[in-house]
């Protein structure tokens, strides 16, 4: 099982896009050793659109830019696992990627096999050019089994954009984790749009195949690739409290090497990644919603607790949120002792239901675990 949790790493394009070198990768690398990223569980460092000169080589092989990757992709990857992380590029199932770069339609082994010969250990696989009459299923299948065939463990990232519901068979063609929606932006609008419209695909997710909403925007602050304002720090633990209890994969956007003191608290959280990383892998759902602004989630873990996530999308209003012990399966005289995930609070015992004010465009997260007699 390549993906028993969630994959955590880091991805160019939210900040970088096109902007991309082997100086860059490296200095990541070195980042997210220096910086604790690693330690918290971050372990891909993966390379997006437009790394690749424009044309195949003589025997019909990807080839790195020169003048972005001069020493090439294997010596990138091998200085990438030297600091004991794990290498990640990018691919497309069309003809050609999104940025207009060759793609491996038609040339799916002989990618898996250069990609495995360089060391790779993430491919993400995207959905742009796609031939007439193959369907987006049959596209995916074609690489994932090329990459079983190369025999080493890769990752397969499925960035479909959720255009033939994914979820609903990319376990079946090899897929650990596959996109549900399109790009995100660093917006509030895109955060509310794509993260609280995972609700309902809860059944599909769990360890080694989940469901992907993108990559994260959190530290950006309207500066990169797909600035679109920026958001609040509230905002942006909305955001990363959300990705967390939807089991979503963490693949940091924002430039780790200048993050403000907030990012790098938020990005290395213990009580949150852990909700993420729970063993049990369930994904986190909806449970209770006043009005369209007001919400309670849930998500089950492994210790036979319950996360449960307060969430105020209003802008203005400031709101007891609260999460009724029916609505999380308890019974409503079970005694359950619950503490503030984020602030490490701990509110006491409580039985019936537990409520918290809510700041617009912020969440609380508690952990209510049942009192043992």
């Amino acid at each position: 099982m390549l993906a028993p949790t969630p994959p955590m790493g880091w991805n160019s394009w939210n900040t970088f896009g096109a902007d991309i070198h082997e100086e860059l990768i490296r200095q990541v690398a070195d980042t997210f050793v220096e910086a604790g990223l690693k330690e918290a569980g971050y372990t891909y460092v993966v390379i997006d659109d437009l790394w690749e000169a424009d044309e195949r080589d003589e025997k019909g092989r990807l080839v790195p830019d020169p003048k972005k990757f001069p020493s090439g992709m294997k010596a990138l990857a091998d200085y990438v696992h030297s600091k004991g992380l794990k290498f990640g590029i990018y691919s497309c199932a069309g003809t050609h990627t999104c940025a207009g770069k060759p793609a491996s339609y038609g040339y799916e082994e002989v990618d898996a096999q250069t990609f495995a010969g360089w060391g790779v250990d993430f491919l993400k696989y995207d959905f742009c050019y796609k031939p007439a009459g193959v369907d987006g299923p049959s596209l995916y299948r074609r690489m994932g089994q090329a990459l079983r065939a190369t025999g080493r463990p890769i990752i397969f990232s499925l960035c479909e954009w959720g255009t033939n519901e994914p979820w609903k068979w990319g376990a079946s063609v090899g897929g650990h984790m596959w996109r549900t929606t399109g790009d995100i932006n660093d917006s509030w609008e895109s955060i509310e749009q794509i993260g609280f419209s995972q609700n309902g695909l809860e059944a599909y997710a769990g360890p080694d195949h989940w469901n992907d909403p993108d990559m994260l925007v959190v530290g950006m602050y309207g500066k990169g690739n797909v600035a679109r304002g920026g958001c609040t720090d509230s905002e942006y633990r909305v955001h990363f409290a959300l990705w967390c209890l939807l089991a979503a994969p963490l693949m940091i956007g924002c430039d780790v090497r200048h993050m403000n003191t907030f990012t790098h608290q938020l990005l290395t959280h213990k009580g949150l990644i852990a909700i993420n990383q729970d063993p049990l892998g369930r994904q986190g759902f909806r449970v209770g919603q006043e009005g369209e602004h007001f919400e309670t989630w849930m998500k089950p873990l492994a210790d036979g607790s319950i996360t449960v996530g307060l969430f105020n999308r209003h802008k203005e209003w400031r709101r007891v949120i609260t999460a009724p012990w029916e609505s999380l399966g308890l019974h409503d005289r079970r005694p359950c002792r619950v503490q503030n995930v984020i602030t490490g609070e701990d509110y006491g015992v409580y039985t019936r239901f537990f409520g918290a004010p809510v700041d617009p465009h912020d969440v609380v997260v508690v952990k209510i675990t049942p009192v043992k007699d």
